[in-house]
């Protein structure tokens, strides 16, 4: 009887640390942005989630990386989409013409 109420007891220990750990990952998400290629490349969509420093947004099939903020006043008052929604744009489906642009380039 005593090993049937500690079995018992283990599986309710794990059941509740089960229950806290999606909760606790369900708490980091803060939904989803979509971006639009600026040169005709589709769109895309991803997760994005709060982190220690800020926001992330998790590229497809990569990593979380944190979203980029322009620190140019006027470009941010003009600027009608996201800073996650950019950083993806940027980082994936415009990633080849941001390199060019950021080098001077034709763009």
């Amino acid at each position: 009887m005593k090993i049937n109420r500690a079995v018992a007891g283990l599986a309710l220990a794990g059941a509740i640390a089960v229950l806290a750990s999606a909760s606790a990952e369900a708490g980091r998400a803060a939904g989803y942005v979509t971006a639009y290629s600026d040169y005709g490349n589709g769109q895309v969509s991803a997760p994005v989630r709060h982190a220690q420093f800020g926001f992330q947004v998790k590229l497809p099939g990569g990593p979380w990386i944190y979203c980029e903020t322009n620190s140019l006043f006027l470009n941010r008052l003009l600027s009608h989409s996201d800073p996650c929604s950019d950083t993806l744009r940027r980082q994936s489906i415009d990633f080849w013409e941001t390199q060019q642009e950021e080098q001077g380039g034709p763009g």
